[in-house]
């Protein structure tokens, strides 16, 4: 927390923000060239004096609800409001809007054809995948809401842990319980989706739950696993990943070690390949249908 930086850093949106852009009359006689200090506590709906504190680096640190009603109030963008809540010593808020893929990874995906990949949350939701990453693991995009990962679905319904070998199952417990905690403090206490799956997962799974005392952390970056598929048998891949810079999604490309089994990706019908899989997140087409 660093109140003097960030009572600097309203101070300079305070003065960039013109009047006419929150609705205000320019007026004739002002003195600053932006808002005064009055006017953004009004549109904080916050006590003049209690924003003048902030502004001078006095006081106490405010709450995040103070935090996005300045954010609000000084019209500042995604990073600008990020900033604002590291200056507080809190976690920059993740966007409240429904999932969808950012449009870099999005760019990026497009040019991976020939490569298994997909787009999956910090919470392990699937916003998208190509065909070859639907032949492989299953089609698992579409779903919404606490039951939309693959996380959720891995400690409430036990057949979707037929995707890997049973003697990997501890270890891709572990890896997911240690990679969703730093996900959760990522996001903070005030984050809706991720209180939500965890009280789930603690109600629902007494493995999760002893998992998640242990309080390990693990952000997922490079792996090495083996995959059971219905149609090419146990593959050996490296599963890669690039982050966004928020961390809120991340894109996932596997690499077999067997090469002739890339192009089978391509041709073979994820339908016809999952169709008889019971149960998984990835079974999916059957519910679609």
């Amino acid at each position: 927390m660093d109140l003097g930086e960030l009572g600097a850093f309203l101070k300079s949106r305070r003065d960039r923000l013109a009047p006419r852009a929150v609705g205000l009359p320019p007026g004739a006689r002002r003195r600053v060239p932006g808002l005064r200090r009055d006017e953004v506590a009004e549109l904080a709906s916050m006590s003049a004096d209690y924003y003048t504190e902030l502004e001078q680096g006095r006081g106490q640190c405010p709450s995040e609800p103070v935090l996005h009603a300045l954010a609000r109030a000084l019209r500042l963008d995604p990073d600008e409001t990020a900033h604002l809540f590291h200056l507080a010593g809190h976690p920059a808020p993740l966007g409240a809007e429904p999932v969808r893929m950012q449009e870099a990874l999005r760019q990026l995906m497009d040019r991976l054809q020939d490569t298994p990949a997909m787009v999956i949350t910090d919470l392990h939701e699937v916003v998208v995948q190509n065909h070859a990453a639907q032949v492989l693991v299953g089609p698992q995009a579409g779903l919404t809401g606490v039951r939309a990962g693959f996380l959720f679905h891995w400690f409430t319904v036990p057949a979707t842990r037929d995707l890997y070998p049973p003697e990997d199952h501890d270890y891709h417990s572990r890896l997911l319980v240690s990679d969703l905690r730093a996900a959760v403090a990522r996001r903070g206490p005030a984050d809706a989706a991720s209180r939500a799956l965890v009280d789930h997962l603690l109600g629902a799974s007494a493995e999760f739950a002893g998992l998640w005392q242990a309080r390990e952390v693990k952000v997922r970056h490079e792996e090495y696993k083996r995959v059971v598929n219905p149609a090419l048998g146990t593959l050996k891949v490296t599963c890669n990943s690039i982050v966004t810079a928020d961390a809120a999604q991340r894109l996932l490309w596997f690499v077999p070690d067997d090469a002739d089994a890339v192009p089978k990706l391509h041709t073979l019908d994820p339908a016809e390949v999952w169709r008889d899989t019971p149960g998984p997140a990835f079974g999916l087409f059957r519910s679609w249908g």
